[in-house]
């Protein structure tokens, strides 16, 4: 993590007042967060419009913070203190996080993507670490705020870092991939996430392309070759860049080989190895998420059977298709963090296709931020359920009836259940569950229904 003595930090940000009497103070590492904050921490309060973090300034430093960032234009700034004067103390974690980042000899993986950006970050990870020191974005710090403070955190002798790039709207991803310079970019996928933003799809696509902006001299990009929408656009694409692509079809560098699913995982071969890999993540989608994570080892000479020990250590962030057990002996894959209409499609798809199962349940609630025609994206996920393969479907929400619709087209309405309390959803559940019973359950983040899974246990 960053360690320098405020004499040093000033000469890496503009600092408004004089620091003579704490020049050689010295903090190590970063934190917007009284609640975290550790020994010898830069504390970085923000102004917003509801609260603001300068009033929390003392109390960190009482708790063991080295210094603080203070923003010009809030009163009464306690000088007695250690305390960095800045224009704007956003701008201030940005530039000090972009400086250091300069001073830094590591190597940067920059992922994005509507869908799997986090898990194909875990997934990276595991596989660079069996050969060098790797640091990742932890929890969601992927955007504006989160990511200076990941590279603050990074270690001088960190070799590789792997960090995730989140968005909202265009010019974000530009910001953040100049910011962090990566050497290799992966783009995941193109989903409906962000419509309500963004407007379309091909908007969609232009905005996580940003990423390659940052790109160093003869970077490597590896994306999606299934979507046309980053085909089409990178194929026009003229730099001293490589480009590799992964996907299902034999069109693409890297591909997937004689895939068998199972409720542990799956296992799989690629066409540039012989080697059999195993997965313990569920999920096709999530096989192609690691043929990107296995091009970025590639590039970096991970052989392949380190590259085979660094799968089998996979585990993903809860509530992303973690497996559960239930009271009455059914399985439960928790997919609960979040969704979208492609990534609750190739949900579906998974348990449709998985084995050893005699009663196969789907809880689907809202898909948020799809824009105006969120009520068709979810009749039709309703009506894409494949009525041989699912048993039962079980919605929450107001945009989650309109999958009910849709799912009363193909299968028996008494097969299919709305609901907009969480309750009697569950207490409902309970009756079609047994020991050979399966039930997957999704939804955006925001409506928890993680509720249910507990509801279960």
């Amino acid at each position: 993590m960053i360690r320098k003595t405020l004499k040093e930090i000033a000469e890496m940000i503009k600092v408004e007042n004089d620091i003579s009497s704490f020049a050689d103070l010295q903090i190590a590492g970063a934190s917007i967060d009284t609640r975290k904050i550790e020994k010898g921490q830069l504390f970085i309060p923000f102004k917003g419009q509801n609260s603001d973090g300068h009033r929390f300034v003392e109390d960190a430093i009482k708790k063991g913070a080295g210094a603080a960032l203070w923003q010009k234009d809030v009163p009464n700034p306690p000088l007695h203190l250690p305390i960095l004067v800045v224009e704007d103390t956003l701008i201030g974690l940005q530039e000090l996080s972009r400086s250091y980042r300069n001073e830094l000899n590591v190597k940067v993986v920059g992922i994005t993507g509507s869908n799997g950006k986090t898990t194909t970050k875990d997934m990276t990870t595991n596989l660079l670490a069996q050969r060098y020191k790797v640091q990742k974005t932890e929890g969601n710090y992927n955007n504006h705020m989160g990511l200076p403070l990941t590279i603050l955190s990074l270690e001088e002798t960190t070799e590789i870092a792997v960090l995730e790039m989140g968005m909202s709207s265009k010019g974000e991803i530009d910001f953040l991939t100049r910011l962090a310079r990566p050497e290799v970019v992966i783009i995941t996928n193109i989903g409906e996430a962000h419509l309500q933003d963004l407007g379309s799809k091909e908007a969609i696509a232009e905005a996580k392309l940003e990423i390659i902006n940052g790109l160093t001299d003869d970077g490597l990009i590896i994306y999606l070759g299934d979507e046309p929408l980053l085909h089409n656009k990178l194929e026009a694409y003229i730099s001293s860049a490589t480009k590799k692509t992964f996907g299902r079809t034999r069109l693409n560098d890297i591909y997937p080989l004689d895939i068998i699913q199972e409720d542990s995982g799956s296992t799989y071969k690629i066409n540039l190895s012989d080697v059999e890999f195993f997965l313990p993540v569920l999920g096709t989608h999530n096989v192609l998420n690691a043929l990107s994570a296995m091009m970025a080892a590639i590039h970096y000479n991970v052989p392949f059977e380190d590259i085979k020990a660094g799968l089998a250590k996979v585990r993903l962030t809860n509530m992303r298709m973690e497996i559960l057990q239930g009271k009455h002996g059914e399985k439960i894959i928790n997919d609960a963090y979040n969704a979208s209409p492609t990534s609750t499609q190739a949900s579906i798809e998974l348990l449709a296709n998985l084995p050893g199962y005699k009663n196969k349940i789907l809880v689907l609630g809202d898909m948020l931020e799809l824009g105006p025609d969120e009520e068709k994206y979810h009749f039709d996920i309703g009506k894409s359920i494949c009525g041989e393969n699912i048993d039962a479907v079980f919605t929450f929400g107001r945009l989650g009836a309109f999958i009910a619709d849709g799912a009363k087209q193909v299968l028996p309405a008494e097969k299919v259940f709305a609901f907009d309390d969480k309750e009697p959803l569950i207490n409902e559940l309970k009756n079609h569950v047994d020991d050979e019973t399966i039930v997957l359950v999704k939804a955006s983040r925001s409506i928890k229904l993680e509720d249910v899974v507990s509801g279960l246990q």
